[in-house]
């Protein structure tokens, strides 16, 4: 079965739905269950050392010849601010004597790699079909030399006006990221969290204002949603969530167990897990210092401190100081292989618009 559109054309895939990228969750196992099924795998790149991209990548290809996406991080590396790193840990130690944890020992660094020359090279070396990033695109001229290799770029916007930058610069298709999106928000050209935009209102707009295909993401957890989008103008639509409950996803027990019980309004937007506005289910540290606390450090870097406090307690079963990563439709996740998953929404979104037209 296929469902052609202008995404299907762009990236050589089947069906119109692409594997968000899942740092931890979504290595080669899901990236390849969901391209087999027909959709676009996906490897998130931004915590693998080059050793394991490449580790990765060599699975994929060993065991599917479908088209595979990389996905990098766009940010730039924050300054050391050694007085916001003591504070934060002394707002945290409380936390770390309860669980029998020093103090004072030290606390492992939370990195996460920007798209670098080294990464490009990677890049040129081993030629993915699509290279995706977020929090904007790297400078021109490493841009260039990823357009170069034949791959197809695309990336996150949060508001018309990023989906218009990232068009301009060459982006070959737009995700328009609306603010029911678990994870990281792709936000760039602003960092106001209040004005985040939900991608009901966010796709039609993003469609209207680009000549690139855009693919919807946020809130989209079966059939419906994905009708829902291509009405919007949408060409294909991005899931992370709902493939979280596939058991091709390397989700630690709480994190399942939390995504099983999540209801809508189980999420929030926080920046204590790595100093970067994220949607995630809430838990105990996220309650007692409020999602959005301004002592978290700049990102990435508020995660060394909580380290070993999610070391201490998740063998214990618990998701008190682990990021929970989600979007606001998880409720609707289905516990399936992520390969038939994928085929078993297109073949829904399908009956779906067929009934809509009246066929």
């Amino acid at each position: 079965m296929a469902l052609p559109t202008a995404v299907t054309e762009l990236f050589d895939i089947e069906l119109p739905i692409l594997l968000g990228p899942m740092a931890g969750p979504g290595l080669s196992p899901l990236a390849i269950a969901v391209a087999e099924g027909g959709g676009l795998g996906s490897l998130p790149c931004a915590l693998l050392s080059e050793a394991q991209a490449r580790t990765e990548i060599a699975s994929f290809r060993q065991q599917s010849g479908k088209p595979l996406n990389l996905n990098f991080f766009c940010h730039q590396a924050p300054l050391a601010d050694e007085a916001a790193e003591q504070a934060w840990r002394a707002w945290l130690r409380p936390y770390y004597l309860e669980l029998g944890v020093d103090p004072d020992g030290p606390i492992p660094v939370s990195s996460r790699a920007p798209f670098d020359e080294k990464l490009c090279a990677l890049v040129e070396e081993l030629r993915p079909q699509v290279v995706s990033f977020h929090f904007g695109l790297p400078p021109a001229a490493l841009l260039d030399r990823v357009k170069a290799t034949g791959a197809k770029v695309i990336s996150s916007a949060t508001t018309v006006r990023e989906a218009v930058w990232l068009a301009e610069r060459g982006c070959d298709a737009v995700i328009a990221q609306g603010a029911e999106a678990g994870g990281h928000r792709g936000m760039f050209l602003s960092d106001d969290i209040a004005t985040q935009v939900g991608t009901m209102a966010l796709v039609p707009q993003v469609v209207d204002a680009i000549g690139v295909p855009v693919i919807a993401a946020g809130g989209i957890g079966d059939a419906r949603g994905i009708a829902a989008a291509f009405a919007l103008g949408a060409s294909a639509v991005q899931l992370g969530t709902a493939y979280l409950f596939s058991p091709e996803a390397k989700v630690p027990a709480p994190h399942r167990a939390a995504l099983k019980a999540s209801h809508d309004d189980s999420t929030a937007m926080t920046r204590i897990f790595t100093g970067r506005p994220a949607r995630g289910l809430m838990n105990r540290v996220m309650r007692d210092l409020g999602p959005m606390s301004p002592l978290a450090p700049a990102f990435p870097l508020a995660g060394g401190a909580l380290a070993p406090l999610r070391a201490a307690s998740e063998p214990t079963g618990s998701g008190d100081f682990m990021s929970l990563w989600s979007g606001q439709s998880a409720a609707l996740g289905r516990a399936m292989p992520a390969a038939e998953l994928t085929r078993t929404l297109a073949a829904e979104t399908l009956r779906r618009l067929q009934s809509l037209a009246g066929h």
